[in-house]
């Protein structure tokens, strides 16, 4: 079965647009010590659910986690790693924080819970509701 996880990104910077264009890119810049033992949990094959912050603030876009973690070559920090990422497709309806922190289901999201972490797990249930209000 394959793991699913939420990645953040600054749409200003590095968005699900730009990886859509780019047909793959490696997801770097994670330093916070919890984010990177999530990307380091990360597999091949994965789903990702790709989130804008900023002033979009939604998840905008699935993508494919298409490596296992692997050092990150711009550093020599060996707890420091990356994952090469694919796009799926842009989800039909962003979906805004807002409608996520107003689903009691989502209360005990990381998401909701700690604001600033880049790189988090999905639980299941969660995932496939988000993909139905995505749908909606």
């Amino acid at each position: 079965m394959r793991n699913r996880w939420l990645l953040k990104t600054e749409p200003g910077e590095d968005s699900f647009e730009d990886l859509i264009r780019d047909k793959k890119t490696v997801w770097d810049g994670v330093t916070n010590p919890l984010a990177l033992k999530h990307l380091r949990a990360i597999r091949k094959g994965d789903d990702l659910l790709i989130y804008h912050t900023g002033t979009v603030r939604a998840a905008v876009g699935l993508a494919r986690a298409e490596s296992d973690p692997y050092p990150d070559p711009s550093t020599h920090e060996p707890k420091v790693v990356v994952v090469d990422v694919v796009p799926v497709r842009r989800v039909a309806r962003p979906v805004p924080l807002e409608a996520i922190k107003a689903a009691p289901a989502f209360r005990a999201f990381e998401l909701t819970r700690l604001p600033r972490l880049s790189v988090m797990p999905v639980p299941d249930a969660l995932w496939k509701r988000l993909l139905r209000i995505s749908e909606a």
